[in-house]
């Protein structure tokens, strides 16, 4: 790391040094709050003395999966883990003028809540940030066992879903300092990051916190009907001692798995949050919830044209399909298809008609960027390298080893324009087409 100059913001946080780093400033790995395990989280409160923010946050502990360096290689080079792991990091740019008042983005990590952490290298959101003159803060919360399980009576459900809302209150009370605009606070997340959003817009002490929210391949497919996989998740865990290690806490999470494959699709993502339960709607009163909302967030909602692709290739489960004699390509793309619409496209159609219906305002996007070619083709966490991340970084994984980053930054060059633009100001054109790259449309 080549850092210039150390970077000083005086918020009421407290006093906290960043860095300079090229043509941005980071402020990494700053708690905005504490919480013992299965507790609720507690605001961390100002600090007498300076908060030296030069290091990423840790990640949550989390069980490795290895499907996952198929597609993205070394996922956690240099990274550390602990429970102790709800901090946030901001990147802003460098020379800013006096009096500005930038756009703010606040990213939500997805992994199926159970993987991943706001300061992974992929994430980088230092284009984003030096291009578009727009404040980006990464959150790290609490995923798995330790954040997204949980029953009446024993540990709360929806733990990670309340560390997001701290986070979100840290930047309401603190942003203003790194030059920024409280008011205009966009959530952008994607897979699980944004199922994560998509339930903060209905989450009781949310209302205020953000005005714009951006989902990406948002898996609301799996979203209901989970009570029975709920219950039997629970089952499997049991009763934890309070002495449990967190390598201890990781082995019950990954008894999970064998318990939930009866259940389908819905096992691919066992985890994630649950209705009736704090801050949570119940399942029944969701839909008037996100009808209510909708006048005060406007939202920028899609999916990837092959997004289960990416899963057919990772996973054994299915990637045997297209091995079948004579049928298997075909079968292969069928279940795609089915698969993609299913959990992903159709349901944020859905949600951009119910949200335009409602009276916000919405718009529907669906991303055909392939940089891979055929084999990964516009599947699953393709679009992440047009919002985020470096040549460096994603030159190294699988995903995109064989792509030209000039066309993939070229690409992305125009989907940050226009993401930045929502960010900025809630509208866009009512139709964009970026012909291999994109189709965008107001919803009415």
């Amino acid at each position: 790391m080549s850092v210039a100059s150390a970077a000083e913001f005086h918020a009421p946080a407290g006093t906290i040094i960043g860095f300079r780093e090229g043509d941005v400033v980071r402020a990494s790995g700053i708690r905005y709050a504490r919480a013992a395990r299965f507790q609720f989280p507690v605001a961390e409160p100002a600090a007498s003395a300076p908060i030296v923010a030069t290091s990423p946050a840790p990640a949550c502990p989390q069980v490795a999966d290895p499907r996952l360096t198929l597609a993205f290689g070394d996922f956690y080079t240099d990274a550390t883990f602990d429970e102790d792991c709800l901090r946030l990091s901001v990147t802003l740019p460098a020379g800013q003028r006096p009096g500005e008042a930038l756009p703010v983005i606040v990213w939500v990590h997805g992994g199926s809540y159970v993987t991943g952490a706001g300061d992974v290298p992929l994430y980088d959101p230092a284009a984003l940030v030096t291009e578009q003159r727009v404040v980006v803060v990464a959150v790290t919360y609490r995923l798995g066992l330790f954040g997204f399980l949980g029953q009446e009576g024993g540990t709360p459900p929806n733990l990670g879903l309340l560390d997001l809302r701290e986070a979100l209150r840290w930047v309401q009370r603190n942003i203003s300092a790194f030059g920024a605009d409280p008011a205009r606070v966009t959530l952008l997340g994607h897979s699980s990051g944004a199922d994560a959003i998509a339930h903060l817009m209905v989450a009781e002490g949310a209302a205020g916190l953000f005005r714009r929210a951006i989902l990406h391949s948002a898996p609301l497919g799996l979203a209901r009907n989970r009570q029975a996989m709920v219950k039997a998740m629970n089952e499997a865990v049991g009763k934890l001692p309070s002495t449990a290690t967190y390598a201890e806490v990781l082995a019950r999470e990954s008894a999970v798995g064998r318990a939930v494959r009866r259940f389908g699709l819905k096992s691919g993502m066992p985890f994630g949050t649950q209705y009736g339960a704090y801050p949570l709607p119940a399942e029944a009163a969701v839909e008037q919830a996100w009808a209510a909302a909708a006048p005060d967030i406007d939202v920028l909602i899609g999916a990837t044209a092959e997004e289960t692709r990416f899963f057919a290739l990772i996973d054994p489960k299915f990637r045997w399909v297209a091995g079948i004699p004579l049928i298997g390509p075909l079968a292969s793309r069928l279940l795609v298809s089915v698969t993609s619409n299913l959990i992903y496209r159709n349901p944020a159609k859905a949600f951009a008609r119910r949200h335009a219906r409602a009276g916000g305002r919405a718009y529907h996007f669906l991303l055909q960027f392939a940089p891979a070619g055929p084999a990964y083709g516009a599947a699953h966490t393709t679009d992440l390298p047009l919002l985020l991340g470096t040549r460096a970084g994603w030159a190294a994984t699988p995903l995109l080893a064989r792509a030209s980053w000039e066309e993939v930054d070229q690409a992305g060059r125009r989907v940050r324009q226009l993401w930045a633009d929502f960010a900025r100001t809630g509208t866009l054109p009512d139709q964009v087409d970026i012909p291999g790259v994109l189709e965008l449309k107001k919803q009415s």
